[in-house]
């Protein structure tokens, strides 16, 4: 019989999604769609022409965010999310397209069901923290 992942616990996330070869393959597929995307247009214009440094940092964070190595840090030093997403005026829509673009992305990856939902998931509670923090600092009303 086999044992359920327990998501969230020790490296259980990290090594569903693949290791960082498969939190890349999610990374390329999430910026893809939202090159793609005319609903994601206003999104994908607050990222820079090139998507490459963006793709490297989010698949390091997702790294150490579930569980695997730290490699956002190792490479780029600590972060705060919502604080670093404060420089920009990021709404509630702009939340939707991103976590859209993300739940599009994750349906593409051989996940486990049960994982794709985790994770999703909790790719919400940071989405509306980051929302909140740019709301507090541009005094916008969340949509």
């Amino acid at each position: 019989m086999q044992e359920l992942a327990v998501y969230g616990t020790g490296d259980e996330s990290y090594q569903a999604a693949g290791g960082i070869e498969g939190l890349r393959c999610l990374v390329t597929d999430f910026y893809r769609l939202m090159d793609e995307r005319p609903e994601a247009a206003q999104l994908r214009s607050l990222h820079g022409e090139s998507l490459e440094l963006a793709s490297d940092k989010l698949a390091c964070f997702l790294s150490g965010w579930l569980g695997g190595p730290r490699l956002f840090s190792e490479k780029y030093g600590s972060i705060a999310l919502p604080a670093f997403h404060a420089q920009w005026p990021i709404d509630e829509q702009l939340a939707q397209s991103w976590l859209s673009c993300m739940a599009q992305a994750i349906a593409l990856q051989p996940y486990p069901a049960g994982f794709a939902d985790y994770l999703l998931t909790q790719l919400r509670v940071p989405a509306q923290r980051i929302v909140q923090a740019s709301s507090n600092r541009h005094g916008t009303a969340n949509n």
